[in-house]
């Protein structure tokens, strides 16, 4: 089963040389067959040009400029229009994200053959390093919510950093999130639609380069939006999305 990885990219042109070395030497050593696949979401540094530079050593790695409308969300949708594996990651550039974890999603996959594996940094065997303090409170009291008024089984919907089969990606179509609140619509939709998910720890490092484009103030009403489209699916769409059995 070929792995495909979406990795947004906005001004990274710090973080992409490491991220993306360390991502392929450790599929390669599991001996995973896969491509990485980088959305340059219209970068205004040198991150196009890392890229190129990055494609001599790093055999597997494609590379897409979107040239708009540019966005978190779209720089993702951008990605998972174009990939070619049977199955797809989202991970983030700033190597916030574990690739021994991605093994780790992978592997799950496999021997469970569920639809998606879903990481939770807050279940015994995950972790965090530097989350700030504030943001950490605020992403506690959010997952809290979504898991009361889904009643989806994981504590970590937020997280963007998930694994979904080809067919669960097309399930989950049309995409409505050009912003952040693409990292709630995938799963919710996932669990709505009722395809299958394992849950499995995974561990998050604040980024080492930059600084994250996460505006909470500017998300808390998309993120609320895309909840509450996807309460009213649940309950009303008479199962019309629903995965075909």
């Amino acid at each position: 089963m070929k792995l495909s990885i979406v990795i947004p990219a906005y001004n990274e042109e710090e973080s992409l040389p490491e991220t993306l070395t360390t991502l392929y030497s450790t599929l390669t050593k599991h001996k995973i067959d896969h491509e990485i696949v980088v959305t340059n979401d219209n970068s205004k540094d040198r991150t196009e040009q890392v890229l190129q530079d990055l494609q001599q050593q790093i055999p597997t790695l494609v590379y897409y400029t979107n040239k708009g409308p540019n966005g978190f969300g779209y720089a993702i949708r951008y990605g998972l229009e174009r990939f070619k594996g049977d199955c797809v990651a989202v991970m983030m550039a700033d190597m916030s994200d574990d690739p021994e974890d991605l093994v780790k999603y992978y592997n799950t996959m496999v021997e469970q053959n569920v639809d998606a594996v879903f990481g939770s940094r807050f279940i015994k065997g995950g972790a965090v390093y530097d989350y700030p303090k504030v943001k950490l409170f605020i992403n506690r009291v959010a997952n809290f919510i979504v898991k009361m008024m889904t009643g989806i089984k994981t504590n970590d919907t937020t997280n963007a950093f998930k694994l979904y089969k080809k067919e669960t990606i097309e399930g989950i179509k049309p995409f409505l999130s050009p912003h952040f609140n693409l990292t709630v619509e995938l799963p919710l939709k996932t669990f709505v639609r009722g395809y299958t998910y394992a849950v499995v720890p995974n561990s998050w490092r604040n980024r080492k380069y930059g600084t994250s484009n996460l505006k909470i103030k500017e998300m808390g009403s998309r993120y609320f939006f895309i909840l509450l489209y996807c309460i009213i699916e649940k309950h009303f769409s008479r199962g019309d999305y629903m995965k075909k059995r």
